[in-house]
């Protein structure tokens, strides 16, 4: 009898502890998950990770208390916060209608880094030796083509230098003009705020080209219809709205000034979709039409072994005013002309 209650006491008390929450078959070391979210905004997109939680999981649903609603409430509001922010800075429109580059750093090597810190204390030749040295990307051109570009440049330095086109070739260019204005004009927000970081001493704006390159062939037949002539700013190329191949909302910095040397290496023509050269070459030919001060104006345009770059040259920059060329860069010298927005006979 003892024996029989004691064995009856012992089923109680195990049955007690299968039923029990605490000893419940779901509590186990694997069920130990956790529902935790983190939001990173880095500069390229918003991460979510997902860890596991350390609080039990129960199959039960239990009723949500007001403190779990507010703080879901809050981490949506903080989400959806840093996510609009996001789009923000990537989307930032100057009031000249520019693209802005994201105002997000871009992230240098150790090399890189070594060099943009020389700018501040060292002469700009020895840095921009320094990075060539050791620098793994080279210029776009040859030597025969830069030579030829380096001689204007040293008989004209100190000189108003315009570059269209950001290339791994642009602190070199920025060098052979010491003391003088050089300026580059690119298409890619990205690409520009990272040269710039590489290379602080570098003046550069990121602009939009309206062309399409597919489009080459009917622009080239119609600019007699559509461009030219007088316009609200007085300029041949600013505000000149009607007209597609004109460059007409530049930084003013652009207009302001008369160049002695347009170097054109951009923006990218080599596939239907790309904005071509059109624009560049046409606009390039108006402001040295239009110089205002003594003097000519070089020309120099790379890539002419693509048709495009060899139409829109004979057409505006004009095959009497070439003096010279190398390999795929040909050299023009153009003077000004007493109305430059008349181009009703064409350039040449």
């Amino acid at each position: 009898m003892p024996h029989l209650l004691l064995q009856q006491r012992a089923s109680l008390h195990l049955h007690a502890s299968l039923t029990s929450p605490s000893h419940s078959l779901l509590h186990s070391p694997s069920a130990d998950s956790r529902n935790f979210l983190h939001i990173s905004n880095t500069p390229t997109n918003m991460q979510a990770l997902i860890f596991r939680s350390s609080q039990p999981f129960h199959k039960k649903k239990h009723p949500s208390t007001p403190n779990s609603r507010l703080l879901t409430l809050l981490a949506a509001t903080l989400a959806t916060t840093l996510f609009l922010l996001f789009l923000f800075r990537h989307t930032l429109i100057d009031p000249n209608n520019h693209c802005i580059p994201s105002t997000t750093a871009v992230r240098l090597t150790d090399s890189e880094s070594a060099i943009a810190t020389q700018f501040d204390d060292t002469p700009l030749t020895l840095v921009t030796i320094l990075h060539y040295a050791t620098a793994l990307a080279l210029p776009q051109q040859i030597k025969g083509e830069i030579r030829r570009a380096f001689d204007v440049l040293q008989s004209l330095a100190p000189c108003n230098f315009l570059v269209f086109g950001l290339g791994h070739d642009s602190l070199m260019w920025d060098s052979f003009n010491p003391r003088g204005t050089t300026l580059f004009l690119d298409e890619d927000p990205k690409w520009t705020l990272s040269s710039i970081q590489r290379f602080p001493i570098l003046r550069a704006h990121t602009v939009r080209y309206p062309t399409r390159l597919a489009d080459a062939k009917t622009l080239v037949t119609s600019y007699k219809r559509d461009c030219g002539g007088a316009t609200p700013t007085g300029h041949a190329l600013k505000g000149d709205w009607r007209c597609m191949l004109a460059l007409s909302n530049l930084p003013n910095d652009v207009y302001d000034r008369d160049w002695d040397v347009i170097m054109i290496d951009g923006p990218r023509g080599y596939f239907p979709a790309a904005p071509g050269r059109m624009a560049v070459i046409y606009s390039a030919a108006m402001m040295a039409r239009g110089r205002r001060k003594s003097g000519v104006t070089h020309v120099f345009l790379h890539d002419v072994d693509r048709e495009v770059e060899k139409q829109y040259a004979r057409e505006f920059l004009c095959m009497k005013y070439r003096i010279g060329g190398i390999r795929k860069l040909w050299h023009f010298v153009i003077p000004p002309v007493v109305n430059a927005s008349d181009i009703s006979h064409g350039f040449c």
